[in-house]
């Protein structure tokens, strides 16, 4: 039987894992004794080194996997062919330099050879006897001695240079004889051994690259650019100084390099500083920040403080053509399971559970806010059992399909629009209040967490509701302090609560600072998205305090990256996503799909019911485009006057109305069919040129108004009896 225990750590590092070896001795006296243990790697063991295993992965990371191991085997290649183009471009360079360095070598040659050549050995020898003889010219012996001596050292001078200049004939004559090929490779056994001989201590033949981190990355690039970010110490002298340990790779992972590395001990620094100093470590690696993607490795991964993930892209992963998003294709979709979102840098998946859950959005305008906004919505609209209130500040041409499914739908920040989000979110708690009543009247077993559930929602028709806000400033700056702050607490009230009750707030603004957006409204948001803002305080008021410091920095995204941001799902928890493309007709085809579900399942409710445009795209009938948008911008008002209306339809759609006024307003209605009962409307006291709106509805076909209050209310089930109840059950 086998055990094992915790891994000491020594100078640092962890020792292998050591295996116990547990075995009962003989029985003793005493039955109750416990069994000895003796540990493998102990001293006086002779077989510790074979039964010690070492706590190492069998394969590599880069081996792991057939993925992996194709990646890493197309980055081998391109890091080869990148070497071969290199340095292929650079042949004409490297000739020179050979033929230089063959130069020098061929001169250190020659010099060296000189006293062998010279016969430098016995010249010593020659001038000592040489020196004798003028000292003593009478001496034979000494004179014959000398003789004897200069003679053989000019025989052994002949010998040497006869040898060599020999071997340099033979070589010039088989060269000269020998095919071009040949000659080629005589000429490179002579020039590189003479270039080999003539380099010096910084001479080099062939230049030493450092690839781009789309063909290469290694620990060295690593470590450099953490020591330039200030994160490792510097060392002294030749030491470069600490350095990290690389726990994964570098290996190719995608479109990128993948590695995770632990920081030195002894350096206070860090995970939390990696993050924060993720520009300076792309500056140094020579990429845009928006190419660093780095995150912690948390304990339930295997982590600790000081390691780090982290992904470094070949290019801008956010950049290319736009995924168009699921939703397009489904028939249905239950707001139940997490709503398709977008993809990360790496090209996962994104999901977003919105039930139990509160959203905001915030970005600079034109930067996809809204139509990343309207993904969520786009969602519920494909499930009948989900009721929309929207409401648009702006009161463009963003949300004007939703006239179709929602049940109440807010456009624009003027007085009647004001006045017309206030009846909504007083409705909105009316209907909160009305189901928590409800849910405390239910048994545990129909209602166990006191929660809206699935099978509460189609047996007691209490559908999921979309509270969806966009351009939220517009309405608070459009108040008094008195409105304003009611407002923001019934915003606050079903933000807080609601979810229980299935109420998802989805809200939207640009730079949310204290006084457009409040912080008490912003702080109770669970999940956060922010597109493109202009510095960190700005993604700071939309993500939560201190969120760029960790990582999530909107600031760091250009204007080239429209709908990608920063999606922010708890305090730790964040990823920049690029999300899902759904245009504006494909947005106002899921809302005529959203009216026929909800038809269907007897589920169209509130203002949808009414609308007599929406029921004429249902019914596939045409009606004049400028009486379509006169009656969507009066739809909180019996009349208006022609000059806030045609302000208001220039809000809608400018390239139409921008050169409208009053005259082909008048005409262009009149063609419509609009028999205007009286040309002067009294609004707020004043009576000026104007509209009304049942002057409007008379111009559309009897037909298409029978259509739009043909769609009976469904019917609800009272819990108490469990009985059909309400105008559709009186009606049946």
């Amino acid at each position: 039987m086998t055990d094992t225990l915790p891994r000491p750590v020594v100078n640092g590092h962890a020792k292998p894992k050591i295996s116990l070896i547990k075995f009962e001795p003989e029985p003793p006296a005493v039955v109750d004794e416990a069994p000895v243990v003796e540990a493998v790697d102990r001293p006086d063991n002779p077989l510790a080194d074979w039964l010690t295993v070492p706590d190492l992965p069998i394969l590599p990371v880069w081996a792991r996997s057939v993925a992996s191991l194709k990646a890493n085997s197309l980055a081998l290649g391109r890091l080869c062919a990148w070497h071969a183009r290199y340095h292929s471009l650079r042949l004409p360079k490297y000739a020179l330099r050979l033929t230089w360095l063959a130069l020098k070598g061929a001169w250190r040659g020659a010099r060296g050879l000189w006293p062998t050549l010279s016969a430098h050995d016995q010249s010593a020898a020659v001038k000592a006897l040489q020196a004798q003889v003028k000292a003593k010219p009478d001496d034979v012996d000494l004179a014959v001695r000398y003789a004897l001596l200069h003679r053989e050292r000019t025989l052994a001078r002949r010998s040497r240079w006869g040898a060599a200049a020999t071997a340099v004939a033979a070589t010039a004559v088989g060269w000269w004889l020998a095919p071009l090929p040949v000659q080629a490779g005589m000429l490179a056994a002579v020039a590189l051994p003479l270039a080999y001989l003539g380099r010096g201590e910084d001479a080099q033949l062939l230049d030493n690259p450092t690839p781009p981190l789309r063909v290469d990355m290694s620990a060295q690039q690593l470590n450099d650019a953490l020591r330039a970010a200030g994160l490792l110490k510097a060392g002294k002298g030749d030491d470069e100084g600490p350095r990290v340990t690389c726990v994964m790779g570098p290996v190719r992972d995608g479109n990128g390099w993948a590695v995770i590395f632990d920081l030195p001990k002894g350096g206070g620094k860090t995970a939390a500083d990696v993050l924060a100093k993720r520009t300076a470590i792309a500056a140094e690696l020579g990429v845009d920040e928006i190419q660093v993607i780095a995150s912690r490795v948390r304990a339930a991964a295997g982590g600790n403080a000081g390691r780090v993930s982290m992904w470094v892209a070949d290019d801008d992963p956010y950049l290319g053509t736009p995924n168009p998003s699921p939703l397009v294709k489904a028939d249905t979709f239950s707001v139940w399971e997490p709503i398709p979102f977008g993809q990360d840098a790496r090209g996962n998946r994104i999901t977003v559970p919105v039930m139990w859950q509160s959203l905001f959005f915030g970005g600079l305008p034109r930067r996809g806010k809204t139509f990343t906004q309207r993904l969520m919505t786009a969602a519920g609209l494909l499930d009948p059992f989900v009721r929309h209130y929207v409401a648009d500040g702006k009161g463009g041409a963003d949300w004007m399909p939703m006239k179709a499914v929602a049940h109440r739908l807010v456009m624009g920040a003027e007085d009647d629009a004001v006045e017309a989000l206030k009846a909504m979110l007083k409705e909105l708690l009316s209907e909160m209040e009305r189901r928590f009543v409800l849910l405390r009247g239910l048994p545990v077993s129909v209602c166990p967490e006191g929660k809206l559930t699935p099978a509460i929602v189609e047996k007691y028709n209490l559908p999921v509701i979309f509270v969806t806000i966009d351009e939220l400033q517009e309405y608070f700056t459009a108040m008094d302090r008195d409105d304003r702050d009611q407002v923001i607490n019934d915003l606050c009230r079903i933000a807080r609560r609601g979810p229980a009750a299935g109420f998802v707030s989805n809200f939207a603004s640009q730079r949310p600072d204290a006084e457009s957006v409040p912080t008490k409204l912003r702080e109770i948001i669970t999940l956060r998205y922010c597109t493109q803002v202009v510095d960190q305080t700005s993604s700071d008021m939309v993500l939560g305090k201190g969120k760029a410091a960790q990582g999530a920095d909107a600031s760091v995204l250009s204007e080239d990256h429209r709908g990608t941001g920063v999606l922010v799902t708890g305090p730790a928890s964040f990823v920049t996503v690029r999300a899902d493309f759904l245009d504006g007709p494909g947005f106002s085809e899921l809302c005529q799909r959203g009216r026929a579900l909800r038809v269907k399942h007897q589920q169209l409710t509130g203002d949808a019911v009414g609308d007599v445009t929406a029921a004429a795209d249902q019914a596939g009938v045409t009606i004049a485009p400028v009486l379509s948008d006169c009656l969507d911008v009066m739809r909180h008002t019996d009349r208006m006057h022609t000059v806030d209306l045609l302000d208001r339809l220039v809000n809608v759609d400018e390239d139409r109305y921008g050169d409208f006024d009053a005259e082909r307003l008048a005409a262009e209605l009149e063609a419509a069919g609009v028999d205007r009962t009286t040309k002067q409307v009294k609004v707020n006291g004043k009576n000026l040129a104007g509209y009304r709106r049942a002057d409007l509805e008379a111009a559309v076909p009897a037909e298409l108004l029978l259509a739009a209050r043909r769609v009976e209310a469904t019917p609800t089930t009272d819990p108490a009896t469990d009985t059909p109840s309400g105008p559709a059950a009186e009606g049946a």
